[in-house]
């Protein structure tokens, strides 16, 4: 609702004050649910924590509308958070599915907070003494959820679930940031190669050959993100947001070419320049050959040596098919 068309909370009758606290209830019991079935396959411990916290707030909603419906019957008024100026709305439901289980945690320590906030300011502004008094009540509760549901993490998370649920983080970053982020620079510094050291050999100019690398490694970086984002939604496969994976690629991608191409930016009025360029280049190829062994040493547990022959094989094949096409 726009801004002009929204009402202060000091505005609101005691009626629409009930009614907003019952629908406030309502929405975070379907985000604390929303958590919870996000967390159910990789997290379930976690997902028992949110369980728990759905069914609270669904218990406040329901000790919430029974006042209500003795004070002003069954009917409520369509009143959200979006009608209140000043209200911190929450976020989107789309957001909040992409979140790790710490991360929802510090939601959930922000929604209660807002929550005990607007307990308070009701509380202070309604004349009836049992209202006034439950939103006191519901306002230390809220207060109290950090507390509580530090309490459910140590019920539901002993050391044996804490370590399922740190492997599978593990696993969900490899998914969503390492895999994209690997292909996209094996990508970049093995598939630009080609065309930037066929460019290099077939003019001896520098700045030709700086911008055959840049576009070729901004147009790999474009194409391998929207591949990356197109080729898996993440709903069957679990690897994440199909943009955050694909956003990942594309800069990795984009980096691995633009990394090696950079040297060409050597002045072609220096002496030996072609020379000192293409030698600076592959160094930063050996560079990025060692990173990607490296990185697949680290989180797929390649033997480094393994790795790095057949990065080292895959990148010297591509460098020497540039080489010779534009040498012909």
């Amino acid at each position: 609702m726009a801004l002009f068309g929204q009402k202060a909370l000091g505005d609101l009758t005691e009626r629409e004050v009930l009614a907003l606290a019952i629908a406030n209830e309502e929405e975070d019991s379907r985000i604390y649910q929303l958590f919870a079935e996000a967390c159910t396959e990789s997290f379930p411990a976690s997902a028992r924590i949110f369980e728990d916290m759905a069914a609270e707030e669904r218990e406040h909603r329901t000790s919430l509308f029974e006042v209500y419906r003795a004070r002003f019957g069954e009917h409520l008024p369509p009143i959200r958070r979006e009608d209140v100026r000043g209200f911190l709305t929450r976020r989107p439901v789309w957001w909040t599915k992409n979140l790790s289980p710490d991360r929802m945690r510090e939601e959930a320590a922000i929604m209660e907070m807002q929550a005990a906030n607007f307990y308070d300011k009701a509380a202070s502004q309604t004349l009836d003494t049992r209202i006034r008094e439950l939103f006191l009540h519901l306002a230390e509760i809220e207060r109290g959820h950090r507390k509580k549901a530090d309490q459910l993490k140590e019920a539901h998370l002993d050391d044996t679930a804490q370590g399922a649920e740190d492997a599978a983080r593990h696993r969900q970053f490899v998914l969503t940031y390492v895999q994209p982020g690997l292909a996209g620079l094996i990508d970049g510094s093995v598939s630009t190669l080609a065309p930037l050291f066929a460019a290099a050999f077939a003019t001896h100019n520098n700045w030709n050959t700086f911008l055959v690398g840049l576009a070729a490694s901004v147009g790999a970086g474009i194409s391998m993100g929207i591949t990356e984002a197109m080729s898996d939604d993440g709903i069957i496969s679990g690897r994440g947001s199909p943009w955050l994976r694909g956003l990942v690629c594309g800069a990795m991608t984009a980096i691995g070419g633009i990394g090696h191409s950079l040297p060409y930016l050597v002045p072609d009025s220096m002496a030996n320049a072609f020379y000192i360029a293409t030698a600076i280049a592959a160094a930063i190829v050996a560079v990025e050959l060692i990173a990607i062994a490296w990185i697949r040493t680290k989180y797929m547990d390649t033997p480094f040596l393994r790795s790095v022959f057949q990065v080292v094989v895959g990148g010297v094949l591509v460098l020497l098919a540039g080489i010779f096409i534009g040498s012909a």
